[in-house]
């Protein structure tokens, strides 16, 4: 899979694929269906399926105070497109000039003399160019004036709603992170460095990585399983979200126990899955408490991690 972030970087030789244009984040089924539709044209046209995405989101720039957390950053979101098929992600550094670019203006420069389209796919709900004036309607007089395929897919839903980047990211928020795996690709992740902490958990037995520069959406406190990427290989993993009350702690951190690992990790940087919840973060009236339902969470993740369908 080829990741450009300039068209002035993109080869002559991907030129007349099949294009879709979107935000993509997380890359959940409902982006499969439009992908699949895609690699449809690109494989009648012999060329490439190729994503034309932002970086970053134009929200961030027309009005960060309402800019969403992303549930992946950008290679992330590549690989997982590459997963499902895509030869080609463009992450077009967003700009000021980029957003004032007119539908037909945007068309004309971008899909047409930089990109070179033949065949493109969106979802009803596309618009495009300054202001969103752009919409599906706008795309098929311009498809069609510039002899383009156009194929609007229509949007999937799952129990009566859509399948969407923002009802994923609400699931997160709430700490369901199960359901929010049913609707993705592959399970959530986030990534940070790890840092040095205050050691409370090696010292009762459980040594827990502490993340920090978390570049995502990070689930509600709680205790998750799930599994840690340590050089290429999977790990499972529990991970603590939130305070520790019961020593007094009220900081949220972010801390990740790897079972049957024993190496450190600080100042490397840390993936993890978030796989199932296990519980809610509550105060015990001691650490032997703490340490027996710690014991109860390790077991449970194991049992969670023989059901998975996709081991680490």
């Amino acid at each position: 899979m080829n990741l450009f972030r300039k068209l002035d970087e993109f080869p002559q030789s991907l030129r007349g694929g099949a294009l879709t244009i979107g935000n993509f984040d997380g890359v959940h089924r409902g982006h499969s269906t439009i992908i699949s539709e895609l690699k449809k044209h690109a494989t009648e046209l012999n060329s490439a399926a190729i994503v034309f995405t932002f970086d970053p989101h134009p929200v961030r720039i027309l009005r960060p105070e309402q800019t969403p957390p992303p549930l992946t950053w950008t290679r992330r979101k590549a690989d997982l497109l590459a997963g499902q098929g895509v030869d080609v992600v463009i992450a077009y550094p967003t700009n000021r000039e980029l957003l004032e670019l007119g539908p037909q203006e945007f068309f004309e420069k971008i899909i047409v003399q930089q990109i070179g389209a033949r065949a493109m796919v969106e979802g009803p709900n596309f618009f495009f160019g300054k202001d969103r004036m752009g919409n599906v309607d706008t795309l098929a007089q311009l498809c069609g004036e510039n002899e383009i395929k156009l194929s609007v897919v229509t949007p999937l839903q799952d129990s009566g709603d859509y399948v969407s980047s923002s009802r994923i990211r609400r699931l997160v928020s709430e700490g369901d992170v199960k359901t929010a795996r049913e609707f993705l690709t592959e399970p959530y992740r986030i990534r940070g460095m790890v840092t040095h902490g205050s050691a409370r958990g090696g010292s009762i037995g459980f040594p827990t990585a502490n993340l920090d520069a978390i570049d995502t959406l990070i689930p509600s406190n709680g205790v998750y399983a799930g599994r840690a990427l340590i050089e290429s290989r999977w790990h499972w993993a529990a991970m603590n979200i939130g305070p520790n009350p019961t020593f007094g702690e009220l900081l949220p951190k972010v801390e990740v126990h790897v079972l049957d690992f024993d190496g450190n990790l600080y100042g490397k940087p840390l993936e993890v899955d978030f796989i199932e919840k296990l519980r809610d973060i509550r105060q015990f009236n001691s650490a032997e408490q703490l340490i027996e339902q710690i014991d109860i969470d390790m077991k449970q993740t194991r049992r969670i991690a023989r059901k998975f369908s996709v081991s680490p």
